[in-house]
């Protein structure tokens, strides 16, 4: 099996397993939900934007082709809020089925209440001890882009300041712009 089926089939796992915990969560009700969601982005995205739970349930329908989620299911747990473009909402199907991703076009992803704590060279990778690079970015935008080319020289650390590669290397590969400063915490 290649690297690439197997790192979209252990994310798959992690979104599938995060569905679960967050399933066993305190109940939240829908406005609660919405309300968080449409802090990810600017409002004249989240006005008219469809806002879907983590489980892919409707909450809100919308009309200009955003969606909002309250959190992502790659994480357990996780409630930072997401706005995705139609290629970030293809991109993340294609991570829940286990199928491959591409896009022709560039795809767009807000999220302004910021992450969790990854590491920025592995998507699966769970223990923030694993001498790998972890970062936790605060308010940023992640974009696609359909040729690997475009993004060859932006740089893969997260620490340089500005625009960087996280999950080079992987099918998960995209570009985090921060928009504000981070300070790396050892």
């Amino acid at each position: 099996m290649s690297f690439a089926k197997k790192t979209i089939l252990a994310a798959s796992a992690a979104i599938a397993s995060a569905g679960l915990v967050a399933g066993a969560a305190i109940a939240e009700t829908a406005t609660d939900k919405i309300a968080r969601a449409i802090t990810a982005a600017p409002t004249d995205i989240t006005d008219k934007a469809t806002i879907m739970d983590v489980d892919g349930t409707i909450l809100r329908e919308g009309s200009n082709g955003w969606v909002c989620l309250p959190g992502i299911g790659l994480i357990p747990g996780d409630e930072h809020p997401m706005c995705n473009d139609a290629v970030w909402m293809k991109w993340m199907k294609a991570v829940s089925s286990g199928t491959e991703f591409s896009t022709d076009v560039v795809g767009v992803s807000y999220m302004l209440q910021g992450d969790a704590l990854v590491n920025n060279d592995n998507p699966m990778a769970t223990d923030p001890n694993d001498g790998g690079m972890w970062v936790q970015d605060g308010p940023h935008i992640m974009m696609l882009f359909p040729d690997s080319g475009i993004i060859a020289n932006l740089p893969r650390d997260p620490y340089v300041g500005g625009a960087y590669v996280m999950w080079d290397n992987t099918p998960l590969v995209h570009v985090m712009v921060p928009v504000e400063a981070k300070v790396k915490s050892n």
